[in-house]
């Protein structure tokens, strides 16, 4: 079973990856694991995990070799496999400054993969996709996907004391 899940998971890894990154210097990334040799006989097997990048058929550790970018972009990425892998029908996606650490391309591809995303689920009517961002331009390049006609903003009143919750239309970002 394990395999198989980490088969599956790598999968969509690689898909998401591929859709999302716009630099040239990894191909894609997955998820390798190793057994831990350093359990009891007859114990349940423990794994070790590491990401790894590859470019060119060659798989290097993540760890130490990429920058804070690609860290942030492979954590959304493993984060959206594992959920469409693990979750039958999964409700709803909750993502909190996905654009912290990445370049205005790698914005625009994540834009992008989250509208496929979002594309992919249209039909599934109790999903929700929810955004924490300050990046007012991430919430306008979602908003042009035509999937939504309206956003929520979290502001302070007026004696900043208070929050205030108030629905805008994606129109006003333009």
């Amino acid at each position: 079973y394990h395999g198989t899940k980490m088969a599956e998971i790598n999968d969509i890894v690689k898909d998401l990856w591929q859709k999302t990154y716009r630099g040239q210097d990894i191909d894609y990334i997955e998820i390798k694991s190793d057994v831990d040799s350093s359990g009891e006989a007859g114990s349940r097997r423990n794994y070790n995990y590491r990401v790894v990048m590859v470019k060119a058929n060659v798989a290097l550790d993540m760890r130490g070799r990429c920058s804070a970018g690609q860290k942030v972009l492979a954590s959304l990425v493993i984060r959206l496999a594992l959920s469409e892998a693990f979750c039958c029908d999964c409700s709803i996606l909750a993502l909190d400054e996905p654009t912290t650490n990445l370049d205005s391309e790698n914005i625009l591809a994540l834009a992008e993969a989250l509208s496929v995303i979002i594309q992919s689920r249209r039909n599934q009517s109790n999903f929700q996709l929810v955004i924490i961002t300050h990046d007012e331009d991430f919430v306008r390049r979602l908003g042009a996907s035509g999937f939504s006609e309206y956003y929520y903003n979290v502001s302070k009143d007026l004696e900043g004391q208070y929050s205030t919750i108030s629905k805008r239309p994606f129109s006003l970002l333009s």
